[in-house]
This record gives structure tokens, sequence and C-alpha cells, in this order.
């Protein structure tokens, strides 16, 4: 193979690689926005479910937990308000567990869900079980601990995936309910106007 050839293979492997990155770009382009509405679309859809008796659920402020961007929200019927909602991050066993907890105005759990994760499937993804997420309704911060036993005062592990359980419990519930008591008993955030950090 000439020098020339060389030359050649080299040009027609970077047009080849330009064209594909155009390519990229220009889909990329095009579907960013979907991607985005259909993300803000799936979170209201996510934010609904978690409190169905409210008119309006606004965003209250924005927070950063795992040096992961999180943002927390107050829910209203009637123009009053009857609790709030926390995104917050859990880092477990393989991923950081993105959450959404509701809490009622008494700070107690009323609702999680677990928006994403990348947990062992048959072990750490248990932690989207109706029967573990159900454990959390009417646990206040004291009680959002993980126990190996039996218990109906704190939050059970799930076999074989503890560091999962307490992901989800101690880490990113936990933490998200205690940044809304910070944030709300902090004063200003009643009126639901403001922007924390």
């Amino acid at each position: 193979m000439t020098g020339k050839d060389i030359f050649k293979v080299a040009l027609n492997l970077v047009a080849v690689y330009l064209i594909g990155g155009l390519i990229l770009a220009a889909v990329y382009a095009k579907t960013s926005p979907i991607m985005y509405r259909n993300a803000e679309n799936a979170k209201k859809q996510a934010l609904k479910e978690l409190m169905p008796e409210a008119d309006d659920i606004a965003r209250m402020g924005e927070w950063t937990i795992h040096d992961k961007h999180a943002e927390y929200y107050i829910a209203k019927k009637s123009g009053a308000p009857i609790g709030y909602i926390v995104q917050s991050f859990g880092k477990g066993y393989s991923s950081y567990i993105n959450t959404l907890v509701a809490v009622d105005k008494d700070f107690k759990v009323q609702k999680i869900n677990i928006l994403s994760h990348a947990e062992t499937p048959g072990l750490g993804d248990e932690i989207e079980a109706d029967s573990f997420k159900d454990q959390f309704k009417g646990k206040d911060v004291n009680h959002l601990k993980v126990l190996k036993t039996d218990t109906t005062e704190y939050i059970q592990a799930i076999s074989g995936a503890t560091i999962s359980t307490r992901a989800v419990s101690e880490d990113a519930v936990k933490n998200g309910v205690g940044k809304l008591i910070e944030v709300i008993k902090g004063g200003g955030a009643d009126s639901g106007a403001g922007k924390h950090s």
C-alpha cells in the first residue's frame, strides 16, 4: 500500500465519521425537545399519582443530593396546602436510585415512587415492589430505619438487597423528608413561593 492509498483510506474514514456525526447531531437536535417534553409529562404524571387528591402541584425549589439535581413541590387542594413532594436520590448497590416522596403536612410519608435505578435484577429491583413501597406509609423521619428482622414500626430490609433497601429508606427518603422539614419549617415556604437550594 502506497502513501497515496493510505491517504485515500484516511480521507474516506474522516468523511464517514463527519457524515455520521452530522446525522447524529441532526437526530439529537430533532429528538431532544421531544424527549424533554416526554420526561416533563412523565414527571407530572408521577407527581399526580403521588398526590391524586391535589388539584395543584407547584414546584417550590431545588436542591442537590449526591451531586444530583432534585426538586421539591407543594401540593394544594382548593388553594390550601395538603402536603409536599420531594425528589431525592439514594446511593444504591450499582446505581443512584431516583425517588419521589410524598408527605402530608406533618411530614409523614404518604407514598413513594421509584423513578429510575439500575439495581440488580431479581434482588435490588425489588425496591419497585408495592410490598416494599407500602411500608413507608405513615412513617416519620425517625422511623425511616432499615431492620433485617420483621418489623412494622420501621422498614424491613429486602432479603439479599440490604444496600438497595437502605439507599431508598435511609438515604433517598430520609434525606428528602429532612430537606422538606428544613425548608418548610425554615420559613417562607408555606406560601409556596421562593427557590431554595
